[in-house]
């Protein structure tokens, strides 16, 4: 309380309308906003499946190969389409997502990851 009477005092001695006052207050709360706001991010492409967060390996910004046995083809997909092409082989995705497998096969394709493009603080 006595900071605030003080801040109060020293308020009233300068000589300052409240509108230089208030002025005063939103500048100095703007500045602390923005040196907080300064951090950078940017995008890195990260190629080791265990440095990539598990919230991002099955997501739009990671990459797989698959080589479709039948027509002798590689293409590549997103994390979400790998997903999907899992069903229901739990075991497969949980390895998938701890980093212990990278590599992945169905009755026609093997499926590998590739990169991942993730967002971190500079």
């Amino acid at each position: 309380m006595n900071q605030k009477r003080k801040m109060i005092e020293d308020a009233l001695i300068s000589g300052k309308t409240i509108d230089e006052l208030i002025k005063i207050k939103l500048k100095e709360e703007i500045q602390s906003a923005f040196t907080k706001v300064k951090v950078k991010f940017e995008k890195k492409r990260v190629f080791d499946i265990k440095s990539v967060p598990q919230s991002e390996i099955f997501g739009k910004k990671a990459v797989f190969k698959i080589f479709n046995k039948n027509n002798k083809t590689i293409s590549y997909i997103n994390g979400i389409q790998a997903e999907s092409m899992l069903g229901m082989d739990n075991l497969t995705r949980e390895k998938l997502l701890k980093g212990e497998a990278e590599v992945f096969s169905t009755d026609n394709s093997f499926v590998k990851f590739e990169y991942a493009d993730i967002i971190v603080r500079s």
